[in-house]
């Protein structure tokens, strides 16, 4: 057994036989052996794994047949998924899976309270557990197509939880007299509040541990005798939680584990009887799978959201979801139905009206900016998808530059100004202007040094090597490939 600090082998067999499924994505993927190595070691120390230390003769040993430990399997089937962009499971790369048990992998769980509670509070513990052991993630495996859909249509069952029942337990909760008191639980709203403002201003990264560890606190009062009404609310509130743990799990790289905070986060809407908000934790799921490569998919889950809050999610909420179907058609190379949805998405926003009845908190990001920015992005997508087609990166660049010009004067949102300001970079490299596309990028990084997003600085790095690759003999791209290495170094970033 090999001691290089766990990336060794428990294969006992005499002779290994080489690993052809790892070697054909290998070669594929078009990196040398020592920058697969040096990629693994930095998404371990991302994870926290830091006794994790891969080197070029490991990675040969792993061609050739010897089977890594947990956590390598999962970090590299993450590696390969975001290469390709599409799903590549462990088993496709030809590695042993993990044994899992159910409470901690797969998405087809009891669509019941008490369980959901149960679960909520089982995968936040060891959430917080893991993360300061260094293994946060590592046993989780993404689910995609069948197994992930068909569970989620469940959503649509009605409850069986009875009326009468339900009387019986308020009534007998409240001659017990549950702790939680009306000032208490509007505190634990308006601390959901606040948590998803640093999300949009700091990005993922800095304050995920405390949302999980919100979350885990909000189980514990759901585990209590409560009324009817609180329960409901709490239910609400850990729906949100799980929501944002789950987005900002996706927003700094921990693909299953964002999977698995959006599955319990839908879980508990449908406890708490809130059907928009149950909708807006599918189309997380949408985007998610849009970029794992997975539009099919995405628009899936967007239609079960339409259906599931046809008769009671509000304009807003309803423009976010053709939006983001608009986003699936795109990637899917449908052009009709992708300009159709972004019609449907810009004529439903037109009856947002801020004086009506509060929206809630949760649906309020979704502004002008972001209108134009999803819309923006469909466009962009299509071009890519049509083999950067100059139509449709025309289309895309004056509602992108309208998305920077709002994004421009909101302070509150900074991640997504960054995230337009790389769309707006990517559309001018297919206009072929690299020169602009280079500003941009510049700009982009000035805002990512304040947002501590994986996401943006992967995008950020694809963008400069797309503008590497079609424009490296440039000046201006040259000097942005130095600016890279300079402002956005790749360390590890906390989770």
């Amino acid at each position: 057994m090999s001691g290089n600090g766990g990336s060794g082998t428990t294969a006992t067999s005499t002779e290994k036989l080489p690993n052809e499924l790892l070697t054909s994505w290998f070669v594929r993927s078009g990196w040398s052996k020592g920058e697969l190595a040096r990629q693994v070691n930095r998404r371990a120390r991302q994870l926290g794994a830091n006794h994790i230390s891969t080197d070029t003769s490991r990675v040969r040993r792993w061609l050739d047949g010897e089977n890594p430990r947990e956590p390598i399997p999962r970090i590299l089937s993450e590696l390969f998924s975001e290469r390709f962009g599409c799903v590549v499971s462990v088993e496709d790369l030809g590695l042993r899976a993990a044994r899992q048990s159910p409470s901690v992998t797969g998405v087809d769980l009891p669509w019941t309270g008490p369980q959901t509670v149960a679960l909520l509070s089982e995968f936040s513990r060891s959430d917080l557990m893991l993360a300061r052991r260094g293994f946060l993630g590592t046993s989780l495996a993404l689910s995609a197509g069948p197994s992930l859909i068909e569970p989620m249509q469940r959503w649509l069952v009605p409850s069986s939880h009875s009326p009468q029942s339900a009387q019986a337990e308020s009534l007998a909760a409240s001659r017990r007299g549950g702790r939680l008191s009306r000032p208490e639980l509007e505190l634990l709203e308006s601390t959901t509040v606040m948590f998803r403002q640093w999300d949009a201003q700091c990005g993922g990264g800095l304050r995920r541990k405390a949302v999980v560890g919100q979350l885990h606190e909000v189980t514990d009062l759901l585990q209590e005798p409560q009324p009817d009404s609180t329960t409901r609310k709490l239910f609400k509130v850990a729906a949100e939680l799980a929501e944002l743990a789950g987005w900002m799990s996706y927003d700094v790289g921990l693909q299953p584990t964002a999977q698995k905070y959006f599955v319990l986060a839908l879980h508990a809407a449908k406890e708490a009887g809130d059907k928009p908000l149950g909708s807006y934790v599918l189309s997380s799921m949408s985007r998610q799978m849009i970029h794992l490569g997975r539009p099919d998919d995405a628009l899936e889950l967007i239609h079960l959201a339409q259906y599931g809050s046809r008769d009671c999610a509000s304009p807003r909420t309803q423009s976010m979801l053709y939006a983001m179907e608009a986003r699936a058609y795109a990637n899917m190379g449908q052009p009709g139905k992708c300009k159709r949805a972004v019609r449907m998405a810009e004529d439903t926003f037109a009856d947002v009206d801020d004086w009506d009845e509060p929206e809630s908190d949760w649906i309020r990001f979704f502004s002008e900016a972001e209108l134009h920015g999803e819309n923006s992005h469909s466009f962009r997508d299509l071009a890519y998808v049509a083999g950067r087609s100059p139509t449709y990166a025309s289309l895309a660049e004056p509602v992108m530059r309208r998305a920077v010009e709002l994004f421009a004067k909101d302070s509150e949102h900074q991640r997504s100004y960054a995230l337009n300001l790389i769309g707006m970079a990517t559309v001018h490299l297919l206009q072929r202007e690299p020169e602009r596309s280079t500003v941009l990028v510049e700009d982009a990084m000035h805002v990512a040094k304040k947002v501590r997003s994986e996401r943006v600085n992967t995008r950020i790095r694809k963008t400069v090597d797309t503008a590497v690759r079609d424009f490296g003999e440039l000046a201006e791209v040259i000097d942005l490939t130095d600016k890279l290495a300079i402002e956005l170094p790749e360390t590890a970033e906390a989770v």
